[in-house]
């Protein structure tokens, strides 16, 4: 300790890790992010300076700027400049969406499912494909980067989510989560920084996270990315890339206006951003609007998948790749797959020339309208976004409560959601909401009651309150 006293000062972290040995750096990150995990250090905490810092634990300025640096590529803490480091909005949150446990009687409402009434035509077409005499071929490696039947199949595809492209654009992957970790891979590097919506995909946060790529929340404007707020980032952030989710956006559910699109694509090619264009769930409007890619197609990675607008079991997406990013995305893609099975890009197209596709697409769109509809009858009194073609919804909670805090007393009462904060990036602004899965339900009746114990909870905050 120094001879100052820092008795009166205020410290917002001042930590004792006398008692540990290793060298100090490390042994800094791993008390704040023990911590942070013990709940001794909440979101949005602004931590000390860290010139302050090493002047309250009498060393080098250098150790925290190691220690901090750590913490920042584990995506607990984030720095702002001008504004100082706080701990992460999402910091204490699972960043997983797939449940990990087996909770019996639990009405799942949780991860991101499509209803299921469209297997029984998936299994048709493999019992179909089981009789063929060469099957057994499906078995074997398929092209690393996808036939040329592959190709045009999937240009159908993207088509009907109003993107026209050339099948020599495309890359295959083993679903969306897979290109998008492709693509991070292959585009950029360690220490990157990418734009992105303040609340979005957690899957992107894990995959950064990961290649130790940082994610950089946009200042919104109408619940979209603003003009102001992306050269913003590029000025002050030296952002390489954005990532965005166009239609019916994961978590908010809000969809990218012309507008917005138009002028997300101009500032990419005036700035020389790489766009990650995610239209997982774009197939399930039956009239989208033009992608960011029709007007950026040089700065764009599209990427179109099943798992949301399908099955979840159908693992694998198709990427429209712009010739100058296709071969270290190629590259990427090998490395983490070297092919995708044959036997699923098969399948896949198949039902794609068949017509199938198409029927099983409206069937989802049908059932999801009949969904929302029960859960609108539940919810009067709050904003329950989404629109009727969505497999979610976003409800926004009243003040006193947070995402997650509801989504404990959810559990508690037999239903599973997630809150907002899983999905917060870097320091974004407190917004108190659960995202609700309304396909995942197996049947209406489990919606039904699902979409009763929210009310019923809502209902008892409004009576304390």
């Amino acid at each position: 300790m120094p001879v100052n006293s820092f008795d009166d000062y205020p410290m917002s972290w001042a930590p004792d890790f006398s008692q540990r040995t290793g060298p100090l750096y490390k042994v800094i990150a791993e008390k704040l992010e023990e911590d942070i995990r013990n709940g001794l250090l909440t979101p949005g905490t602004k931590l000390p300076p860290q010139r302050e810092l090493a002047d309250f634990l009498d060393i080098n300025v250098s150790t925290i700027a190691r220690a901090f640096k750590i913490c920042e590529q584990k995506g607990i803490i984030c720095s702002t400049i001008g504004n100082g480091t706080f701990i992460a909005s999402d910091a204490a949150a699972n960043p997983f969406l797939l449940p990990e446990d087996d909770s019996l009687g639990i009405i799942e409402m949780g991860p991101v499912f499509p209803t299921k009434n469209v297997n029984e035509i998936i299994v048709k077409y493999l019992k179909k494909m089981t009789m063929e005499p060469d099957f057994s071929e499906l078995f074997q490696y398929g092209q690393s980067n996808g036939t040329v039947w592959q190709k045009k199949s999937a240009a159908k595809l993207m088509e009907k989510a109003g993107y026209n492209v050339q099948p020599q654009q495309l890359l295959l992957a083993n679903g969306a989560q897979n290109a998008i970790t492709a693509t991070l891979a292959g585009l950029f590097q360690s220490g990157d920084r990418i734009g992105t919506d303040e609340f979005t995909y957690p899957g992107i946060k894990t995959a950064a996270n990961m290649l130790g790529i940082r994610l950089i929340p946009i200042h919104q404007k109408n619940g979209e990315m603003s003009a102001d707020g992306i050269l913003y980032a590029c000025k002050n952030e030296n952002i390489k890339g954005l990532y965005i989710i166009s239609d019916m956006h994961n978590p908010t559910t809000h969809t990218l206006s012309e507008t917005s699109r138009r002028t997300i694509a101009k500032l990419a090619q005036q700035e020389k951003l790489i766009i990650i264009e995610d239209a997982i769930h774009s197939l399930l409007l039956e009239k989208p609007f033009a992608p960011i890619a029709c007007y950026a197609p040089e700065q764009v990675i599209y990427i179109s998948s099943l798992s949301k607008v399908v099955s979840p079991g159908l693992r694998l997406a198709f990427l429209a790749v712009p010739e100058t990013y296709k071969q270290k995305i190629s590259e990427a893609l090998y490395n983490l797959n070297i092919s995708v099975p044959p036997m699923m890009a098969e399948l896949v197209c198949r039902m794609i020339n068949s017509g199938d596709m198409d029927k099983i697409l409206e069937m989802h769109r049908s059932e999801n309208r009949k969904r929302n509809a029960i859960a609108d009858t539940y919810i009067s009194s709050h904003e329950l976004l989404g629109k009727p073609e969505g497999i979610m919804r976003w409800l926004i909670l009243p003040e006193g409560i947070t995402g997650e805090e509801f989504a404990a007393k959810a559990y508690q009462k037999g239903v599973r959601v997630y809150g907002a904060e899983r999905f917060a990036v870097g320091n974004t602004k407190h917004v108190n909401a659960v995202r609700i899965a309304i396909a995942a339900p197996d049947n209406h009746h489990q919606l039904a009651k699902g979409m009763e114990i929210i009310r019923s909870i809502l209902e008892k905050i409004k009576t304390v309150k």
